[in-house]
């Protein structure tokens, strides 16, 4: 009796031991299982312009795990959305990489074809755009405009794709959605318009969606419901979120992680509450200081000073904040460093003293 017992200990032991041996070759084999789910390590983008080239991007980096919702945040212009459309291979036609890699589930983006691009957007990673009136197509009924996202990645049957549809209306939780699958895009409502694009957006089960500017121009109550919406999507599935806004009351509500543009560089990089109670660089704290959140009175309110500078110049410093900045000395002209602390990123020669701020 006790001889079998260790014989079935024995065995099991055994059968441990290969499934432990078995994980770790095949995670040697793929090193997607240890990839973040996008990766976009120094990319340059640039666009050629009948006035000069516009130096967009400039050593991108960012990363974003699986099931993690991380804001893009930062000033109109900062290259938020230009980043976003890269990635996606959205860019115009005047646009042109010049450095840098962008992967997704383990897969180089920038050099995958046209057709791969194809497959992957919409049913992988999909994108919520900033107008939806426009982003819409203005002479199809929304339900027809499902219907072509289903038809085109998923394995619903057609007879069944009408059902669907409407199912997807409702689970944004549109009224009357049978009423509203027949309705064009011009016949709803900024917030119903936004609905539908989100619909579109989540139809398939995207692993990555983006979101760009989900809720510009609606009123709170339609933001709060429309952001409500995706992070109980987001929680359902497991899908990560890529939230690009200007909004850092938003930010702070809604995100794990905050990423902060400026000029087309990437400024600093933290989990939500350390980069609020402790921003490392003189750009975010400003742009902290100019938020209402947590503010008794809009007299304590600061302004960002001055503007972006012009990314056709051809004498851009290398820290594009530096005639911004408070703290400026000539260091600022060489290459900008890349400080990391415990996963708190600051590309700055001038890092601040950690203190509470917020």
């Amino acid at each position: 009796m006790r001889r079998e017992r260790r014989k079935s200990q024995k065995s099991r032991w055994l059968f441990f031991c290969d499934l432990c041996e078995t994980f770790a070759s095949s995670a040697f084999k793929n090193p997607r299982c240890f990839m973040n789910l996008l990766e976009v390590n120094n990319l340059s983008l640039q666009f050629r312009t009948r006035s000069g080239t516009v130096q967009a991007l400039e050593d991108v980096s960012l990363s974003i795990d699986k099931g993690e919702t991380v804001g893009l945040v930062g000033e109109s212009g900062s290259g938020k959305s230009v980043l976003s459309y890269a990635v996606l291979g959205l860019s115009d036609a005047a646009a042109r990489v010049t450095q840098g890699t962008a992967t997704f589930d383990g897969l180089d983006l920038l050099a995958a074809s046209e057709r791969d691009l194809q497959d992957i957007r919409g049913r992988e990673v999909s994108m919520i755009f900033q107008n939806p009136k426009v982003a819409l197509n203005p002479i199809r009924k929304v339900g027809h405009q499902l219907q072509d996202v289903l038809a085109r990645h998923t394995t619903t049957l057609r007879a069944d794709l009408a059902t669907r549809a409407i199912e997807c209306l409702a689970e944004m939780k549109i009224p009357d959605p049978t009423r509203r699958y027949h309705a064009y895009p011009f016949e709803l409502s900024g917030g119903l318009c936004q609905r539908v694009m989100i619909a579109l957006a989540l139809a398939c089960g995207p692993k990555l969606l983006i979101a760009d500017e989900p809720t510009t121009g609606l009123d709170v109550t339609t933001q709060a419901a429309i952001m409500a919406l995706i992070r109980e999507k987001a929680r359902a599935t497991g899908m990560t979120t890529l939230l690009i806004t200007h909004d850092l009351g938003l930010a702070r509500a809604q995100c794990d992680r905050i990423v902060v543009m400026h000029a087309g560089h990437v400024v600093e990089s933290a989990r939500t509450e350390v980069l609020f109670n402790a921003p490392q660089h003189p750009y975010t704290r400003q742009l902290i200081g100019a938020t209402p959140v947590g503010r008794a009175a809009l007299s304590e309110l600061t302004a960002v000073r001055g503007s972006l500078p012009d990314l056709r110049r051809t004498d851009l410093p290398a820290c594009r904040f530096s005639q911004r900045c408070d703290f400026y000395s000539d260091a600022c002209a060489k290459p900008l460093p890349s400080i990391v602390d415990g996963g708190h990123l600051v590309r700055c020669h001038h890092p601040l003293v950690l203190e509470c701020v917020a």
